[in-house]
């Protein structure tokens, strides 16, 4: 397979995602309800282990993607598609000299339920994917990179995505009770429109009807992760458009949640491998370069 994707007919794929990594930087995509789009260019390691509540699914356009996950070291080359499931430590950078390039994005759990009809959420084993029709479906949302996403078209992807991650996922398992389902909804609607302040463990049992290690345990069948860290990472998710809005570090901790500086800067490279200023410097970088003819810039492992 060649080190570049541009050298392959891709349909869907713009010759503007071409070209050779220039520099370590990362560009975002207009924001949208539930589904975060970037573009990343790195040399050597640029993320340490960490792990986030969405999957991320992402094209690899140039170079060698290497990454560790699930106790094992993973490398994608141009064309194949990286799938990771929410809540698992991963880290990544490039894996040879060449630099890295690719495009990901970021999909909460709750917009692929609506599809399922009660079945969990696919895992899909083998994280990196030669799957051309995958590959299809993903680049319909990333490419081109500044447009957002229109609401119909994000029905129909994520319907088209749901059935793309289902046929390489295993068996699935037992579908969970709609109580069960109901009960994770409410939890989650509750944290969203309470993630800038402390919420007990009482109040999401009596908006839900279940008990904390019971709705724990539905929550994270049905999202994959804890209620705790969906609310810390609805926090760190604004604190990530302060940052791209180009808000100073020293007000956005406490601005979005967290006790002081250092509790920020810890959950932060928790949850993207990189501290909230290496991600300052990486978004400003971006920005220099949008007069790049090769790049796409749209206002983000």
């Amino acid at each position: 397979m060649p080190h570049d994707l541009a050298a392959e007919p891709v349909q869907g794929l713009e010759r503007s995602c071409s070209g050779e990594v220039t520099g370590d930087r990362i560009v975002s995509a207009p924001a949208g309800t539930g589904i975060e789009r970037i573009e990343a260019r790195f040399h050597g390691n640029a993320f340490e282990l960490h792990r986030h509540d969405t999957y991320a699914i992402g094209v690899t356009l140039h170079g060698v993607q290497r990454f560790r996950y699930r106790g094992a070291l993973r490398h994608s080359l141009p064309g194949q598609v990286i799938v990771l499931h929410p809540d698992e430590l991963h880290d990544g950078g490039a894996g040879t000299e060449d630099g890295l390039r690719y495009r990901i994005l970021y999909l909460e759990p709750s917009l692929l339920i609506d599809c399922l009809d009660g079945a969990p959420l696919p895992f899909v084993e083998d994280a990196v994917v030669s799957d051309p029709a995958l590959r299809g479906t993903l680049l319909s949302a990333l490419t081109p990179l500044e447009e957002e996403l229109d609401e119909l078209f994000v029905a129909d992807f994520i319907a088209r995505l749901a059935r793309n991650l289902g046929r390489h996922a295993g068996q699935p398992a037992k579908p969970m009770g709609k109580t069960a389902w109901r009960a994770a909804a409410l939890a989650r609607d509750y944290l969203e429109e309470n993630a800038g302040r402390p919420v007990r463990s009482g109040e999401l049992e009596a908006v839900t009807g279940l008990d904390r290690y019971a709705l724990s345990r539905h929550f994270r069948a049905t999202y994959a992760t804890s209620p705790h860290r969906f609310l810390v990472m609805r926090r760190l998710q604004r604190a990530r458009r302060m940052i791209e809005a180009g808000e100073p570090l020293a007000e956005i901790a406490v601005a979005a949640g967290f006790s002081d500086q250092s509790h920020f800067n810890r959950h932060f490279k928790k949850a993207f491998g990189l501290t909230p200023g290496r991600w300052s410097s990486l978004v400003r970088s971006a920005t220099r370069s949008v007069v790049a003819p090769h790049t796409h810039v749209g206002i983000v492992p």
